[in-house]
């Protein structure tokens, strides 16, 4: 992959809308867009809107505005030109053709965020961040997205990262001077400085378990006794139906999945077949999915049917089955169907009427609430990427080594490797230190046209 020459794709998802935009980014832009659209001035105004007509070798594809961004003041960092066209895919397919004939290739996925990268626009971290913006799904996941895009993670990593490299400079000075014995670097001052970024990178890692939940959605586990109003729950609150309702035991077979955003947040409602004593082997195999959803899940309401189950014993078994599925899940008791004559209900219960609604903006908000604790961290930093804690999981290992290192009076040989080793591990995060093969690996996942 050649990175001097001209690419081109389609920005806009494919399809017929009222626009689409083709975006092309390289040395040749200028060139192409005279080939294209003649009818442009010889001297293009940067930044721009030109109403012109986009030609090929047949004539007239269609007329549209053209936005021309020089470089370095572009996305890339290169010339870049924007084509809005009207959204006919005939119309999208045959003026990429002529910009392909004009000299252009087409763009791999990802390739003009990686130009970006590569020229010093967005360092790795924001770069994954913008595909991280492009699949938000809620106010939560924009949030955490916008936040990473503006740099403020990267910054602070190669902050440390700088500090860490200036110590092992005065290091490696020492084992010049080594047969005179003199100490450039002061130990207490490193030892300070180990400590600091140590307990950053822990606070960043601890931070992953909020920062994927809300990037993938909060898995909620719905779980409970048949016939206790599970399904009802569910189609609550989505507000229609989706799962099967029935007054029939075990009638859910199978785990029904569905999505809802409470509160700016993304949740993955997992509605499962009841638990019970049953000899019918495909309501069995039902069940023991239901726990194996259970154990997965960052929240799991038990659900009891008021009528059936008092306030106790859901609570012993809410405790039962928190000992079962792991410590990881919280297990929330709720009542169901306490709008049935003759229930009563203390104000410590969650308890609530799948049926008429009643009692679920406290549960909602439940739910909020939990994804609010979840959330660790110094300030609005989150980590979101399992690429970033590997890195900083491995960095906190090799600051722990290089403190040993001095509190054993190691060999200065031995500290400056494992401050090498912290080094290039930041490195990895921001993209200082970047294998092709990692490039290709993180840019690949992208769409094509960004």
């Amino acid at each position: 992959m050649d990175h001097r020459d001209t690419i081109a794709a389609l920005s806009t998802a494919p399809g017929t809308g009222a626009i689409a935009v083709l975006r092309i980014s390289g040395p040749d832009v200028l060139p192409i867009m005279a080939s294209i659209a003649p009818a442009l001035p010889e001297s293009v105004a940067p930044r721009h809107a030109y109403f012109t007509d986009f030609n090929d070798a047949d004539g007239i594809v269609d007329e549209g505005v053209v936005t021309v961004f020089k470089g370095p003041h572009s996305y890339t960092g290169e010339d870049v030109a924007e084509l809005s066209v009207h959204g006919s895919p005939y119309v999208q397919q045959r003026l990429l053709e002529a910009v392909l004939k004009a000299g252009a290739r087409s763009a791999l996925p990802g390739e003009f965020t990686q130009r970006a990268f590569l020229n010093r626009k967005l360092d790795l971290s924001q770069a994954e961040a913008v595909a991280d913006l492009i699949a938000s799904q809620s106010a939560a996941q924009h949030r955490l997205a916008m936040s990473q895009l503006r740099g403020g993670f990267g910054q602070r990593i190669e902050e440390l990262r700088q500090q860490l490299i200036d110590f092992s400079a005065l290091i490696e000075l020492e084992l010049d001077f080594a047969e005179e014995d003199v100490q450039f670097a002061q130990r207490v001052e490193l030892l300070a400085l180990l400590d600091r970024i140590s307990d950053l990178c822990k606070e960043l890692i601890d931070s992953f378990r909020y920062g994927n939940a809300v990037k993938q959605g909060i898995p909620v586990a719905i779980v409970g006794a048949p016939n206790s109003g599970k399904s009802t729950l569910l189609n609550a609150l989505l507000q229609e139906d989706r799962a099967i309702v029935s007054d029939i035991p075990g009638t859910t077979r199978d785990t029904v999945e569905e999505v809802l955003t409470i509160g700016g947040v993304l949740f993955r409602f997992i509605d499962t077949a009841g638990l019970r004593q049953t000899s019918d082997t495909v309501e069995r195999l039902g069940i023991d999915r239901s726990y194996k959803k259970a154990a997965e899940a960052s929240l799991v309401v038990l659900l009891g049917d008021a009528s059936m189950i008092s306030e106790g014993a859901l609570r012993t078994e809410a405790s039962m089955l928190a000992q079962r599925i792991g410590g990881v899940p919280q297990v929330i008791p709720v009542l169901n169907k306490c709008d049935v004559p003759g229930v009563v209900t203390s104000k410590d219960m969650l308890s609530i009427s799948a049926r008429d609604g009643k009692g679920l903006d406290a549960l909602k908000r439940a739910f909020v609430d939990h994804v609010q604790a979840m959330r660790t961290g110094p300030g609005d930093i989150v980590v979101t990427n399992a690429r970033h804690v590997d890195a900083l999981t491995k960095a906190r290992a090799a600051l722990l080594d290089a403190k040993q290192a001095i509190d054993l009076g190691k060999s200065g040989e031995l500290l400056a490797t494992d401050l090498r080793r912290a080094q290039h591990h930041l490195g990895e995060i921001t993209g200082k230190i970047t294998p092709d093969d990692l490039l290709g690996s993180i840019f690949g996942r992208f769409c094509i046209g960004k």
